[in-house]
């Protein structure tokens, strides 16, 4: 019994939700008065219609519907309802009486008393539904397109009167359909005031007309938006563009093409904006940078002349990436963990735009977490990745949409809502610091460890004679300034003649001497067990210093004799010179043997 009542339960609610999802002809809804403006100067078509709904009913009414053919439901790219400046709610909708026609439901402000009049603006884009006519063209032909569409605003509801006007970009028109009454200007075309039109009308228009303006299509965008926490967020875009007009026929003629200048339907440059704070701009394709580009910074924007590296005509395609980058600061909003990003969802590229695939993919800081996306209108959200660079370790959020058949009406801010704890701003930094320690780290273990499977008892060997040379070195250097004190010390006792001081200091000094000549002689043996050569020759070096430190000591003895008169200055030069002679040939031999050593 249970399992019946969740059964009708069930049937209950999906008949509710498809009653609400379906919508219902108001009967008592009249087109008081409808102007309808249709643009077809360009390659997109631009329809505004101007709609005085008045309820003639005894209800007040809260929605109405908006009717469009199959065929401008497959071309719709953008569409918008407003009244008193407001934009209303729009959905799309179901009607059982016309199951081929494409209705939307539109929730008005406030509902529609009985009697009453309300005044909405509809405005929607068509793209592709412009059909080059011939196909193909030659080279110094222009282009013509026709434009197929209907006589009367299709409409659920009767209406009393209506006027359409229709936008052409020259007055060289081949025909157009005539449902009178039917009036030509030079650029427009204005049917009616037609009266009494019946719900659903429909009467084929047809417009054959000249329209050079460029055809330009990008078949697929895909833009990557990677966002820094260190002051910066980078944008690239890599785009395919196909020249969708009357394509050419016959060859092309680059000689024709300078000289003539009568390409009417060729691209030879377009404009992009791009936002005012862009730096660092780049324009390439697979062969590398595309020179013939120009940028030009506005107080609001930066315009680029992009000149591909060929004029673009009818059937031929380009591709090509762009990049800049701006300061997070006018995009990226914090309050405390909590971060707002908020930047367009695609640039303009050139004017009149159509794309027919967007990809979008934001690539955020290691570390984000809740992620929310707000978006301005329907886009198909793909499953978030993880991108990986420098410095990772789990991998950078990935967040990816996409939506197809976009125009410049698209081009709008969305809203991306994540948390990022500020102290994984330190990650980066901090695996800087471990990388370089490790790198460090490697150096001392390779520098000191041996890694050899056997011993190198030679290279050992030399490496210990030359630690104990070295040394010897060391232990000389230091023997040699106590030679230079000694040398002070006598000196001195020449002009204070003070031979009790200069003992007690000469005696230290000696002593010294004596300790660094012993640590010299310990080190003769341990070089001897590895070469007799070196050890030789630090042998001889303590010789020659033995009489060189006689020849001192001689002489400091000779002075005391002088200053005590024990000796004449006579004796004293004539014993003098002969030792000064001898510590000088020491000296020198001394020199000889430690560049030997």
């Amino acid at each position: 019994m249970r399992g019946c009542r969740y059964l009708l339960l069930c049937v209950l609610v999906g008949v509710l939700a498809l009653g609400w999802c379906q919508g219902e002809l108001n009967k008592d809804l009249v087109n008081k008065k409808i102007e309808r403006k249709v643009d077809i100067t360009s390659q997109v078509v631009k329809i505004a219609t101007k709609i005085t709904l008045e309820n003639s009913g005894a209800a007040p009414v809260k929605s109405f519907l908006v009717a469009l053919t199959p065929e401008e439901k497959e071309k719709l790219s953008s569409i918008i309802v407003q009244s008193g400046g407001s934009v209303l709610k729009i959905r799309e909708t179901k009607v059982d009486e016309q199951p081929d026609v494409a209705f939307y439901k539109v929730d008005l402000r406030e509902p529609l008393n009985p009697s009453k009049t309300v005044n909405v603006d509809v405005e929607y884009i068509l793209t592709h539904i412009l059909e080059p006519y011939p196909a193909s063209i030659q080279q110094g032909e222009k282009q013509l397109v026709k434009y197929s569409g209907n006589h009367y605003v299709l409409s659920p509801y009767p209406t009393t009167t209506q006027t359409t006007t229709v936008a052409v970009p020259s007055p060289n028109i081949e025909s157009y359909s005539r449902l009178k009454p039917t009036a030509h200007t030079d650029t427009s075309i204005t049917y009616g005031p037609y009266e009494s039109v019946a719900a659903f009308s429909e009467d084929a228009m047809s417009i054959h007309y000249e329209n050079n303006s460029p055809f330009l299509t990008v078949t697929r965008l895909e833009r990557m938006i990677e966002v820094s926490h260190w002051g910066n967020i980078a944008v690239e875009e890599t785009i395919d563009v196909l020249h969708n007009g009357a394509s050419l026929k016959g060859p092309f003629s680059r000689y024709d093409y300078q000289r003539e200048h009568n390409s009417y339907s060729s691209i030879k440059s377009f404009k992009t904006i791009i936002p005012a704070s862009a730096k660092d701009v780049y324009y390439r394709d697979e062969i590398g940078n595309i020179s013939t580009s120009h940028m030009r910074i506005q107080d609001d924007a930066v315009e680029l002349d992009l000149r591909p590296r060929f004029p673009l005509f009818g059937g031929w395609k380009t591709h090509y990436k762009i990049g800049y980058n701006v300061p997070s600061y006018e995009y990226l909003y914090s309050s405390g963990d909590e971060y707002l990003l908020k930047l367009r969802i695609i640039d303009h590229v050139f004017d009149d735009m159509t794309i027919d695939e967007l990809l979008l993919t934001i690539i955020l800081p290691e570390g984000v977490r809740n992620i929310k996306l707000e978006t301005p209108y329907p886009v198909e959200r793909l499953a978030d990745t993880l991108h990986y660079t420098y410095l990772d370790t789990v991998g950078r959020p990935v967040v990816s949409l996409t939506k197809k058949n976009m125009v410049e009406a698209h081009i709008q801010d969305l809203s991306l809502h994540y948390r990022f704890p500020s102290l994984l701003m330190l990650q980066e930094p901090l695996l800087v610091v471990l990388a370089f320690f490790l790198l460090f780290l490697m150096v001392i273990l390779y520098v000191r460890l041996d890694l050899t499977l056997s011993k190198d008892e030679a290279t050992e060997s030399k490496m210990r004679v030359s630690s104990h040379c070295e040394q010897v070195h060391t232990h000389h250097e230091k023997r040699a300034r106590l030679y230079e004190k000694l040398e002070e010390e006598i000196h001195k006792l020449k002009s204070s003649k003070d031979v009790a001081q200069s003992q007690t200091t000469t005696k230290k000094i000696q002593a010294s001497i004596k300790d660094e000549t012993q640590f010299i002689n310990d080190l003769v043996g341990k070089i001897r067990a590895d070469s007799t050569d070196y050890a030789d020759k630090v042998a001889e070096l303590q010789k020659v210093d033995k009489a060189l430190r006689e020849c001192v000591v001689q002489q400091l003895t000779n002075v005391e004799k002088l200053v005590s008169g024990k000796m004449s200055k006579q004796q004293y030069m004539d014993t003098d010179n002969p030792l000064h002679r001898k510590k000088e040939e020491a000296l020198e031999r001394i020199k000889s043997l430690l560049s030997a050593i």
